[in-house]
């Protein structure tokens, strides 16, 4: 047995070595590309930081989402977060899927190539639509009365460029239409129902998103129009991007 046990175990650090040296030479070769998509994150979240210099906050809207679904309130908001982080963090974790299993259908490097430009792709959307309408938040600390609504003058261009991060990436106001967690969620799922294996996975990725987007207009941080416009803007990126970049630049399939 304990022959057995070290015999595998050999086995997968072989297979995580040789995997790790063709991971590295994809990246040496797509390494601009990835930069790329996470630099934009940051000019993404820039871009949210400066909406909220312009929010004016105001009495929340007449909305649908907020009738039907019941307000958690401010001490269980965390609980679409929570779903979210595991959303991120079980992708994140199954991208590394090929450095530990045999039977593969992509390369990590690879597959965040793609997926990096589904989200700038979709993150320029975004941008341009918050910018040119700024709608008063519905979320607790951008309405009237809270000291977050409204952002005072920068003392400096730096204070701008750090984004006052993490807290000013939690706490902004403005950027509303259209959900950034939706994005981030529906691009993860989109691309897990191409390349993941697993169906019952697949069912159960659609409904956590559905619930995802439950939950953030229970938690009141986005109005539902933010969610639908999420929901078929992210998924026509997807398709038409995905028709557009060759398999070869960013997907290797085995």
């Amino acid at each position: 047995m304990t022959l057995y046990i070290a015999c595998e175990a050999s086995k997968l650090w072989r297979r995580i070595l040789m995997e790790t040296f063709v991971e590295l030479n994809l990246l040496a070769e797509k390494w601009k590309y990835i930069l790329l998509g996470l630099i934009f994150q940051y000019l993404h979240g820039l871009a949210a930081r400066g909406v909220h210099y312009l929010h004016q906050p105001g009495p929340t809207l007449q909305d649908v989402g907020f009738i039907f679904l019941p307000e958690l309130g401010q001490n269980k908001a965390y609980i679409s977060e929570t779903l979210f982080t595991f959303i991120f963090l079980s992708f994140f974790l199954w991208s590394f899927y090929p450095f530990v299993f045999h039977s593969k259908r992509f390369y990590t490097v690879l597959l965040w190539c793609r997926v990096l430009a589904f989200l700038v792709v979709c993150q320029i959307l975004r941008i341009i639509t918050f910018m040119a309408t700024q709608l008063p938040g519905p979320n607790y600390h951008c309405r009237e009365g809270s000291k977050l609504a409204r952002l005072p003058r920068p003392d400096s261009v730096m204070e701008v460029l750090l984004i006052n991060f993490p807290r000013g990436v939690i706490y902004g106001c403005g950027d509303l239409i259209f959900s950034s967690h939706m994005i981030f969620t529906l691009v993860f799922v989109l691309t897990y129902q191409k390349y993941g294996t697993k169906r019952i996975i697949k069912q159960l990725a659609w409904l956590v998103a559905v619930i995802q987007s439950l939950l953030i207009i229970a938690s009141r941080k986005h109005y539902t129009v933010d969610i639908v416009v999420a929901w078929y803007t992210v998924n026509l990126v997807v398709y038409f991007v995905d028709r557009q970049l060759p398999e070869g630049l960013c997907i290797t399939d085995n």
